[in-house]
């Protein structure tokens, strides 16, 4: 399996448009993101299936989506 996927780039444009949208800290974003990937390893369905390397993959990529829907949401409060 990729590390990389289309998943991904869900992941990336979900937490971009929370990060752009919504006013939520780090600390709460990190709690979601780390929270539902470890909820992932008890659901019952196929595409929860995935090594730890696509877990950590995940949050990386949601951080890049969260960092970049925070800076826009930023740069447009000038």
């Amino acid at each position: 399996m990729a590390l990389l996927n289309l998943w991904s780039l869900g992941h990336f444009l979900q937490w971009g448009f929370i990060g752009r949208a919504f006013s939520i800290g780090w600390p709460l974003f990190f709690a979601l993101s780390i929270g539902w990937e470890i909820l992932e390893w008890f659901l019952p369905y196929e595409f929860t299936t995935e090594e730890i390397s696509n877990k950590i993959s995940d949050v990386v990529v949601n951080c890049a989506g969260f960092y970049l829907g925070t800076a826009l949401k930023g740069s447009n409060e000038d």
